[in-house]
C-alpha cells in the first residue's frame, strides 16, 4: 500500500497534483520503473470510498489515439464497457449554411474516439495506486515552496514535511501554484466566456452522434454517453451563464432546447450543472531547471474541440519516452536521473509543436466563429461547405478529432 505524508523524504520524481493527468503518469512510471520512488502531491483529501458514476457525472472525449495509448498502459480493457463509442460528429454554424460531417467509417476506423465519464477513470487509477508501493501520497497537502539545487529540487510542503526530487512534474491544473514557485511565467486572454457544463437525458437514441454547434455567442458541444444521454459543454457570455444558471432544470432544458435546436432530438431533464470561466493559458517555458509542466497547467485550453486531455495523454507518452531514452543505456536504474537535462530538452522538443498546432486550432475556432462579422461568417460557413463536399480538405479536422496528429511508438 502507498505510504500516506511518510518521513522519507528523498524521491526520483514528485509529481504535483493528483488528479486525472498526475494519475496517469504515476501509474505509467510505476510499471515502467518500480524500482524509483514516487511521490503525489494532492490538495484535496482522499474519498473513502470510490464514487459511482452518476447521471451528473462530468465526461471527456477520448480521441482514437488516447484509446490506444490507455490501452497499452493496461488500463482500457477496464474501462470500455462504460464508455460510449463516438462514431459521428456534426459541425454546424446557427443560422448559417455551413456545416460538415465526419464518420469514423469514412477513415476505416469503428469509432472516432470514446466518451467517458471521468469517475471511472479516476476509480480505477485510485485502485491502481494504491496497489503500487513504490507510491507514496501527500494528501491532502499542498506545496509551499520550490528551491532548486544542481541535483535536486528542494520541496517544502504546508504539513511541514520536506521533499528532495530529482524531477518535479507540476499537473495540477490551470490555476497551478506550484508552477509560480518553480519559476515559470504563464500569459492568460481572457475570452469573457463561460462554460456550463451538464448531462442531457434524450427521448430519444443518439445514434453515437455528437455535436459541435456555433453560434453568435460560442459554441454548444454535445458528446454521446451511455444510457441515452449527452454530455453538454454549453459556451456562452458571463453575463449569460448568471441567468442560465439561476433557471429551474425544467427551464434550462427548454433554453438549451431552444438555443441548439432539434437536430439532435429532444431533450427531457437536465442534471446538476456547473461552470468554469474559460482562460488561454499558456506558460513561456515547458521546462525548467529539474521541473516539467504537464496536463492543464502546461495547455489551460478552451473545451470547444475537446483536446485537453488528450493532449495531456500525449504530455504522458512523451515524457515516458524521454525518460526511456536517458535510462536504456543500461545504467543501474537507482543510478537513473529523471531530471537530466537531457530529459527535459528532449521532453520539450517532442511537444512544442504539438501543443502549439492544437492551441493554435482551438483558439482560431473560438475567435472565428464567435463572431457576428458578416466577412468572416460567410469565410467560415464556405470552409464548413468546402469540407462537406471535398473529403480531402475535412481529413486534417478528422485527424485532429482522432488525435492522430502526434504520435510516439515506442510509449
Amino acid at each position: 500500500m502507498p505510504e500516506t505524508n511518510s518521513s522519507n523524504s528523498v524521491f526520483d520524481l514528485v509529481i504535483a497534483g493528483g488528479g486525472m493527468a498526475g494519475s496517469l503518469l504515476a501509474w505509467c512510471l510505476s510499471q515502467a520503473w518500480p524500482d524509483w520512488r514516487i511521490a503525489i502531491i494532492e490538495r484535496q483529501a482522499k474519498a473513502q470510498n470510490s464514487i459511482p458514476a452518476s447521471f451528473d457525472s462530468r465526461s471527456i472525449a477520448l480521441a482514437a489515439g488516447s484509446i490506444t495509448l490507455l490501452q497499452r498502459w493496461g488500463l482500457w480493457p477496464d474501462l470500455a464497457a462504460n464508455a460510449c463509442p463516438l462514431e459521428h460528429i456534426w459541425v454546424s454554424d446557427r443560422g448559417h449554411f455551413g456545416k460538415t460531417r465526419l464518420s469514423a467509417t469514412e477513415y476505416q476506423q469503428a469509432a472516432l474516439g470514446q466518451v467517458l465519464e471521468v469517475e471511472h477513470l479516476g476509480n480505477l487509477l485510485d485502485q491502481k495506486l494504491a496497489q503500487q508501493s513504490n507510491i507514496t501520497f501527500f494528501q491532502p497537502d499542498v506545496i509551499s515552496s520550490v528551491s532548486p539545487t544542481p541535483d535536486s529540487q528542494q520541496i517544502q510542503l504546508n504539513s511541514g514535511a520536506a521533499l528532495s526530487a530529482k524531477l518535479l512534474v507540476i499537473a495540477e491544473g490551470g490555476l497551478s501554484q506550484t508552477r509560480q514557485l518553480a519559476g515559470f511565467s504563464v500569459s492568460s486572454d481572457d475570452y469573457q466566456q463561460t462554460a456550463i457544463i451538464a448531462n442531457l437525458a434524450l427521448a430519444q437514441s443518439h445514434q453515437h452522434t455528437a455535436f459541435e454547434r456555433f453560434t453568435e455567442h460560442g459554441p454548444i458541444a454535445l458528446l454521446p454517453l451511455t444510457g441515452q444521454r449527452y454530455s453538454l459543454v454549453w459556451t456562452v457570455d458571463r453575463n449569460a451563464a448568471t441567468d442560465l444558471l439561476a433557471l429551474d432544470d425544467a427551464a434550462f432544458t427548454a433554453a438549451i432546447q431552444q438555443a441548439f435546436g432539434y437536430r439532435a432530438g429532444i431533450f427531457k431533464s437536465t442534471g446538476a450543472r456547473a461552470q468554469y470561466p474559460l482562460t488561454l493559458r499558456r506558460p513561456d517555458d515547458i521546462v525548467r531547471h529539474r521541473s516539467a509542466l504537464l496536463g492543464n497547467s502546461l495547455h489551460n485550453l478552451h473545451p470547444i474541440a475537446g483536446q485537453g486531455f488528450n493532449l495531456a495523454i500525449r504530455d504522458i507518452q512523451a515524457l515516458m519516452l524521454a525518460l526511456a531514452d536517458s535510462s536504456d543505456a543500461g545504467a543501474d536504474p537507482a543510478a537513473a536521473d529523471p531530471g537530466a537535462y537531457r530529459v527535459l530538452r528532449q521532453y520539450q522538443q517532442l511537444r512544442e509543436q504539438d501543443i502549439k498546432r492544437v492551441v493554435w486550432f482551438t483558439d482560431a475556432l473560438v475567435r472565428g466563429f464567435s463572431n457576428n462579422s458578416r466577412l468572416v461568417a460567410l469565410a467560415r460557413n464556405a470552409g464548413l461547405a468546402a469540407m462537406l463536399l471535398c473529403d480531402p480538405l475535412k481529413r486534417p479536422l478528422a485527424m485532429q478529432a482522432m488525435g492522430q496528429g502526434q504520435s510516439y511508438a515506442k510509449y
